[in-house]
């Protein structure tokens, strides 16, 4: 058989756009696979800007810590495209294989005969044929771009609709303004069907957001900040809504915005009708939830050995504004707790907003090492980057690659041993997974 590498290269060229937002392809697609999206277990569906994967990652660790069994489709995939497709299993999901992979690429392919398809819409209906054949008790699914037209959203009738923070991104798609992104973000909101809207960054967003679900028709609406609220104290994460409190330890993923997408995930379980769950379930998942790429702690493989000695490694995928926001954060209350020098090695692709990003570590990072998205023909030249990082004040250099970029850091110009954090673009950072020899299990 051929391998899904292949088929998935080979349908690069079924449509001359790698991103048409549409639903008509994929539906057609999708009556010539028998409709495999009317045939899922109960979804909850997650649309946003920013902390949708984290939210998926602690409904699923809920989830699974509650004995149910839970597909999971993502994207991107960080080192290998199996890892968009998390098949349920009891005692945890796993990603699904080649054999299975390739056969449904092959069917999907088969079936679409040539007519202009774009690569996720193709990669979606697969998705979906492989959950559809395989028994779950609920499946989670992240919307690729926006969520109006995205491929994801021809699921009728979610068990919910999940709305993470939202901000600017994909501006080219989804609209400049907070309110033109937000309409697309809502399109996922059924009517009748409970949405959650997790506490958002931007004022306007939280107003356009609850004037849209409630012109959708979506019941329950339930709203962070109104509804339901989760907030840091004593050291504990409180969940607190109107059926009472839960009392849980910290996330496990680092981060004062984990506390947000802790809360959103928690409910959205409840929203779902799969939160009437014993306090040690929520306990196990909240600690419990990984999620590879997002404030990742390096400390073992071959990145770890080739940082300088005694340097601190980090690794985070978020590649906007509002995400250098959140990681800036975490990496100020890293140095509140243990003050070290922080480098950024970092990399962004050519339609994101590198000054906008940079601009949260201002006053936080020392230096700057621009480095090349080796995948990534639309990634910003290193040269660029540099020059936009000097321009916002850091001092700034290139280096051919992430080892290199590590190998070349002069810890010898710092009073203690940095604090290094990889950086920019989940392309970067799945780079970084793949040379340290840790990819997502």
């Amino acid at each position: 058989m051929e391998p899904s590498d292949a088929i998935i290269a080979r349908c690069l060229a079924l449509h001359p756009k790698l991103i048409d937002l549409s639903l008509e392809r994929i539906q057609r697609l999708l009556a010539r696979l028998h409709h495999p999206e009317r045939r899922l277990p109960p979804v909850i569906h997650v649309a946003g800007t920013n902390g949708k994967g984290s939210t998926i990652a602690f409904m699923r660790a809920i989830l699974e810590e509650a004995g149910l069994r839970v597909h999971v489709y993502t994207s991107p995939h960080l080192v290998r495209f199996h890892e968009r497709i998390r098949l349920g299993a009891v005692g945890g999901g796993v990603f699904v294989d080649e054999a299975r992979l390739a056969g449904a690429l092959s069917r999907a392919v088969e079936v679409n005969a040539g007519q202009p398809i774009t690569v996720f819409e193709i990669t979606t209906a697969a998705a979906f044929d492989l959950f559809a054949e395989a028994p779950a008790d609920v499946m989670l699914l992240e919307v690729g771009l926006g969520g109006r037209v995205d491929a994801t959203n021809v699921v009728g009738s979610p068990a919910a609709s999940v709305i993470t923070p939202i901000g600017h991104d994909h501006a080219e798609h989804l609209g400049t303004t907070l309110s033109a992104i937000a309409a697309e973000k809502a399109g996922i909101m059924k009517r009748g069907c409970p949405v959650v809207i997790a506490a958002q960054d931007h004022p306007e967003a939280d107003w356009a957001l609850e004037a849209l679900a409630d012109r959708s028709g979506a019941r329950p609406i339930v709203i962070g900040g109104q509804d339901f609220s989760v907030m840091s104290e004593g050291g504990r994460l409180v969940y607190q809504d109107e059926t009472g409190l839960l009392d849980l330890p910290l996330p496990r993923l680092a981060g004062r915005h984990q506390l947000v997408n802790a809360g959103a995930a928690i409910a959205a379980v409840k929203a779902a009708g799969f939160g009437d769950l014993e306090a040690g379930v929520y306990e196990r998942g909240i600690t419990g939830a990984d999620w590879p790429g997002r404030l990742q702690h390096l400390t073992r493989g071959r990145l770890a050995l080739i940082a300088p000695e005694g340097a601190d490694l980090w690794l985070d995928g978020g590649h906007n504004r509002d995400g250098g926001r959140a990681v800036a954060a975490a990496m100020a209350d890293l140095e509140e707790r243990s003050p070290a020098p922080l480098v950024l090695v970092a990399g962004m692709l050519a339609t994101k907003d590198a000054a906008g990003y940079l601009a949260n570590f201002a006053g936080l990072a020392r230096e700057v090492v621009a480095v090349p998205i080796s995948s990534q023909v639309a990634a910003t030249p290193p040269e660029g980057f540099a020059r936009a990082a000097a321009a916002a004040g850091f001092r700034a250099s290139v280096a051919s690659g992430i080892e290199a970029a590590l190998d070349g850091i002069d810890a010898t110009v710092f009073e203690r041993p940095p604090r290094i954090l990889i950086c920019g673009s989940l392309y970067l950072a799945g780079e970084a997974l793949a040379l340290n020899g840790t990819p997502p299990q």
